[in-house]
């Protein structure tokens, strides 16, 4: 399977299966035994509505701990690749360097990372926005969550 180019545009990823089936499959049943409890309430109803809102905040946890080892993972692989790439006076920055840096700059390409990381860390921008739309040459993640 051949994957296509990444960018701004294009690189967040939507998973069907999660974001469109498995969300509704969990939240519409909450939302029906909630009105449940409000329209005829009984501690059965209620004891089901509980549960299905345990249900769904395991959903998000699932998913929130997912892309927080994610994160921990991208800055691991970044801080590598710094130390590899950047001029002396810019790796013993790095520490200062946060994650939500990390995260962004982890799509500028080799030759773009330097001058990023100086921007960066002069300007103080840690926007994951800011600085993924201010690469100009995109370096694809396919291996993430």
């Amino acid at each position: 399977m051949s994957q296509s180019g990444q960018n701004f545009k294009n690189h967040a990823k939507m998973v069907p299966a999660y974001h469109y089936l498995m969300t509704p499959m969990l939240v519409l049943p909450c939302l029906y035994f909630g009105y449940g409890v409000v329209i005829d309430f009984s501690f059965a109803s209620l004891a089901a509505f509980i549960f299905s809102v345990g249900v769904v905040i395991a959903g998000f946890f699932a998913r929130w701990f997912a892309l927080g080892v994610q994160d921990r993972v991208i800055r691991l692989e970044e801080q590598l690749r710094m130390e590899r790439l950047l001029p002396e006076e810019l790796r013993q920055r790095i520490p200062e360097v946060t994650t939500e840096q990390m995260i962004a700059l982890r799509f500028a390409s080799d030759e773009e990372l330097p001058g990023l990381v100086s921007k960066a860390l002069s300007e103080g921008i840690s926007d994951r926005k800011t600085l993924k739309q201010a690469i100009n040459n995109w370096r694809a993640d396919h291996q993430r969550i």
